[in-house]
C-alpha cells in the first residue's frame, strides 16, 4: 500500500514511478506524465472540493476538478480572466512555469491559450490527485511535465531565463510570496513572474493589481 506522500503506480524494478502516475522527485530531472492512470494527489485552499473553468482558448468552458478539503483556495474566475488579460501576448508559445499549481488551474489555462509547455509544482497528495486528473481531462500530458517538489526549493535551483511566463499561488497565512520576490530578484528565472496574494499583505513588485481582497503581482526580468 502507498504511504500518504507516495503516489500508487507501477514500479520499475529500480524504484520509480513508470508514467502510469506522477513519479515522486527527489532528483533535479522534471517527471513527465505519460498516459497517468492512478490516483495522486494536491493542496488547495477553499472549502470542500468543486469544479471552475477554463476560461478562453483551445479549451473554453472546460470544468477543472479542484482538490477537497479545508485547506483550498482556488483563483477564482474573475481574478484568472484579468490576470491573462494582462499576460495574453506573453502567452503564446511561452514555457509556463506553475509554482504552488494545486490543481493546475493557472498553468493549463496557459495551455488552452497557446503555451508551448507548462511545468507544475506540487508537494501535496489531494492538490496532485486533482491536477493528474485535469490533465488526464484535457489530453496534454504531452505538453505537461509535474515536478513533486518543494517549491520554493525548486525556485532556487532555476537558471536565469529558464521560463517564459511564471506563476506562483503559494498559501495566503505564509510569507512564501515575499520569499519568492526576493528569490527572482536574485535570478530571473522567467521573463514575467506574476504572484496572488492577500491585497492587505503587498510585496514588492513591479506592478500589481487588486480584485476585492486578492491582489496579483507582476515582477519583470531586467
Amino acid at each position: 500500500m502507498a504511504g500518504e506522500d507516495d503516489i500508487a503506480g507501477t514500479g520499475g524494478d529500480d524504484g520509480t514511478q513508470r508514467v502510469t502516475a506522477i513519479a515522486d522527485c527527489t532528483s533535479d530531472l522534471p517527471c513527465r506524465i505519460r498516459n497517468p492512470q492512478s490516483a495522486i494527489r494536491n493542496r488547495e485552499r477553499g472549502a470542500g472540493s468543486g469544479m471552475i473553468r477554463i476560461i478562453a482558448g483551445e479549451f473554453k468552458g472546460r470544468r477543472l476538478k479542484t482538490p477537497g478539503g479545508d485547506s483550498v483556495r482556488p483563483t477564482a474566475d474573475r481574478v484568472r480572466e484579468a490576470w491573462f488579460s494582462i499576460l495574453q501576448r506573453s502567452i503564446r508559445g511561452a514555457r509556463v512555469l506553475d509554482l504552488f499549481a494545486g490543481s493546475g488551474a493557472l498553468g493549463l489555462e496557459s495551455l488552452s491559450r497557446g503555451a508551448t509547455t507548462a511545468e507544475f509544482v506540487e508537494l501535496h497528495r489531494l492538490a496532485l490527485s486533482a491536477l493528474k486528473a485535469n490533465i488526464e481531462t484535457l489530453h496534454v500530458d504531452d505538453r505537461a511535465v509535474v515536478h513533486r517538489r518543494d517549491a520554493l526549493r525548486f525556485a532556487e535551483r532555476l537558471q536565469p531565463g529558464q521560463y517564459d511566463v511564471a506563476f506562483a499561488d503559494p498559501p495566503y497565512a505564509g510569507d512564501e510570496a515575499a520569499r519568492l520576490v526576493a528569490l527572482f530578484r536574485l535570478n530571473a528565472f522567467a521573463r514575467i513572474f506574476s504572484i496572488e496574494h492577500p491585497a492587505d499583505r503587498p510585496i514588492p513588485g513591479d506592478d500589481t493589481r487588486r480584485y476585492g481582497d486578492t491582489a496579483v503581482t507582476f515582477i519583470y526580468a531586467p
